[in-house]
């Protein structure tokens, strides 16, 4: 057995700094009410993220037609765009 396979395999694993998100796509929000506030708990309820445990992401796919206030862990910049574009607010949770 050549002595580079015999060496236990070590080093950086990313794993542990990596931080999962249940993604919600532009897209998915206009099954919502004109000016509601959109919360992970209302994306819970509407099924778009099945667990609130992971932090909500806002990603910029597909088209927003109504403007909401949309509190969340993150956005992406074209989501954040918009979303204000329509008169929107993002809000990030802390």
């Amino acid at each position: 057995m050549p002595f580079y396979r015999r060496l236990p395999k070590k080093g950086f694993n990313r794993t542990e700094f990596h931080t999962v998100y249940s993604v919600v796509n532009l897209a998915a929000l206009n099954g919502f009410e004109e000016g509601s506030k959109v919360t992970p708990d209302a994306l819970m309820q509407k099924g778009l993220v099945r667990n609130l445990r992971l932090p909500v992401k806002v990603l910029g796919d597909g088209e927003l037609n109504v403007k909401l206030n949309v509190v969340a862990h993150a956005f992406s910049e074209k989501a954040r765009e918009a979303i204000e574009r329509l008169g929107g607010t993002c809000e990030i949770i802390g």
